[in-house]
């Protein structure tokens, strides 16, 4: 087992804390996996965002924690606006998420609809609530100005102690995760006001003085909340476009202009694919868009000819080679560099908004988003540049493969198949993620490889050759479809008749970047699987303590070297 990184977090904690509160730290934020030194970002965000803008969320985040208190109170004495308060909190916490909104403009305008959200939250409790409230209720401010000085006293650093900090910051990280799923869901007309209220009472428990056992427990139940929350997800995408089929998407290019479209939102995909047929406008998938190919409602539209380029950390190349429109539905758009001449030419929609870029309007209520704007755009354009051929094979969501039960079954009791390796989650840019192509090369033949997310796109292309008919890398679909690997995981255990998932021939080896990665680690340790190894570095937001809870209760590992890691994982270790 590798050893954790070598951190003094008490005395890196002491001068963030002494700096800030002497105004010498711009911003804070070690949500993501690549914050500064593992530790915290603390001018500007290794993703690219501006110290004033992470502030903003800080400070949105803090109005929403109010809101939360209104609903919640507000529940208890009898005026029930969960599902609305849910609708807007989650929203307002995915727009938090690494990656979706770099934009301060825009972030005030949440902010300032927040308060007015809040106000009118207040008027239809006001009267019938009793105790206490919250700074994060009171607080109203119409003058920009102030923002910035208020997001100071309530970021992450607000809360002193560690360990606190540390169990406070993981259950909002996941629940920004549980929230993008929850809003997908919803978008699709699926909301389940359990759901709802456990992010409301959640973020409720981080303004409050609770002990350790009782933060720690709010955390499992995030776990628990998320696998409900995809679980939702999967009946929402499978209801309305079908089961994900084995698919082979094409890599190459056509000869029309095109429209690429990124990010998860599947209405979107659905909505564009409507309005481009007979337009001579071809549309591709880029990054997490990729595994609607799988959809048997868009496999149909012969204008849908593969997916181009790679993981959201390479679009600034992809985007730039396209040459067509672009549409980003949700993270990860990143920051364009100044070389890019592909701006005039992006297209922002939902919760996403960056500076400078053109942003279409949400559908009005029984309409369909316009992208006419979009099409317009790409009709304009050369076609895509051939940047690579060939195909790649994914589809392998929980009804698929458990249509292949039995033979996979089979290639297990035959020892054909020794093990199943997970290793889902993110992508990112740092050379380290390297370990998961050499992890996936060096594998015996023997093994194979269960897959969800954009970590896939660092051996998706290998030629890994298969089991007796059964690919040796099974992609299920997005971030969101691990829930699909966590079923299938289910009903392999009950197959063998087994007692735990953790009895089968399974490992997992999960690369994270992002909140919703998180998210699906709290679901797998609510699952209470034990041993993942997770890399390639330790979050910066558990501090030792929480750490070593997580290792005494779970056996979670630092991924090491790969070849090292591989030989543990095929002897069950």
């Amino acid at each position: 087992m590798a050893k954790w990184n070598d951190r003094d977090f008490k005395n890196h904690d002491r001068v963030v804390i002494k700096n800030h509160i002497r105004g010498g730290v711009n911003m804070f934020c070690f949500q993501c996996q690549e914050t500064a030194k593992g530790t915290g970002c603390t001018v500007k965000g290794v993703c690219g965002k501006e110290g004033t803008t992470a502030n903003l969320q800080d400070l949105l985040i803090f109005n929403l924690k109010g809101i939360s208190i209104l609903a919640t109170k507000g529940k208890a004495a009898g005026v029930d606006v969960i599902q609305e308060a849910g609708r807007f909190v989650t929203q307002g916490l995915f727009t938090t998420i690494t990656n979706v909104n770099f934009n301060d403009e825009n972030l005030v305008k949440w902010i300032k609809k927040a308060q007015e959200y809040k106000k009118a939250l207040n008027g239809k409790v006001e009267g019938k609530i009793t105790g206490h409230l919250d700074d994060s209720v009171l607080w109203f401010s119409d003058d920009e100005a102030s923002y910035q000085e208020k997001a100071q006293t309530v970021g992450v650093l607000a809360t002193e102690n560690e360990d606190v900090r540390s169990l406070r910051q993981l259950l909002i990280i996941g629940l920004k995760g549980i929230s993008a799923y929850a809003d997908h869901a919803a978008i699709l007309g699926v909301e389940k006001n359990e759901i709802y209220d456990f992010i409301l009472s959640a973020l409720v428990s981080t303004t409050e003085d609770l002990s350790v056992d009782d933060m720690v427990g709010w955390v499992l139940k995030a776990g628990e909340c998320a696998v409900t929350t995809m679980a939702a997800l999967d009946q929402a995408n499978t209801t309305t476009y079908g089961n994900p089929e084995i698919t082979e998407v094409d890599l190459g290019v056509g000869t029309n202009p095109g429209i690429l479209i990124s990010g998860h939102d599947l209405k979107d995909m659905d909505e564009l694919m409507k309005q481009t047929e007979g337009t001579g406008v071809d549309v591709y998938t880029h990054g997490e868009m990729l595994p609607a190919q799988y959809y048997p409602a868009f496999k149909k539209y012969p204008h849908l000819k593969g997916n181009y380029g790679s993981s959201w950390w390479k679009q600034n190349d992809d985007f730039e080679t396209f040459n067509g429109a672009i549409l980003m539905t949700t993270n990860c758009i990143i920051p364009i560099k100044s070389k890019n001449t592909y701006q005039d030419r992006i297209f922002t929609t939902g919760v996403v908004s960056y500076p400078g870029v053109k942003h279409l309007p949400d559908r009005e209520p029984g309409k369909v988003k316009d992208f006419s704007e979009v099409i317009a755009v790409a009709k304009k354009c050369a076609p895509p540049q051939e940047i690579e051929t060939g195909k790649i094979v994914g589809g392998f969501a929980h009804n698929q493969v458990l249509a292949l039960a039995d033979k996979v079954i089979e290639a297990v009791k035959s020892g054909a198949i020794k093990r199943f390796i997970v290793m889902a989650g993110c992508d990112g840019r740092q050379k380290g993620r390297a370990y998961f192509t050499e992890v996936a090369e060096k594998l015996p033949k023997d093994a194979v490889i269960l897959t969800a997310g954009c970590a896939k796109y660092r051996y998706n292309k290998l030629n890994l050759g298969d089991i007796g008919g059964i690919p040796r890398v099974l992609d299920a679909g997005q971030c969101n479809d691990s829930y699909s690997l966590a079923v299938i995981a289910m009903k392999l255990r009950d197959a063998f008749g087994l007692g735990h998932i953790n009895d089968l021939p399974l490992s997992f080896d999960i690369g994270w970047y992002e909140q919703k990665a998180a998210a699906v680690l709290l679901a797998l340790l609510h699952l209470q699987i034990k041993g993942i190894r997770l890399g390639p570095t330790l979050p910066g937001f558990v501090s030792p303590g929480v750490l070593k809870v997580l290792v005494e209760n779970f056996d979670i590992k630092l991924i090491g070297e790969a070849e090292a890691d591989i030989e543990a994982m095929m002897a069950g270790k």
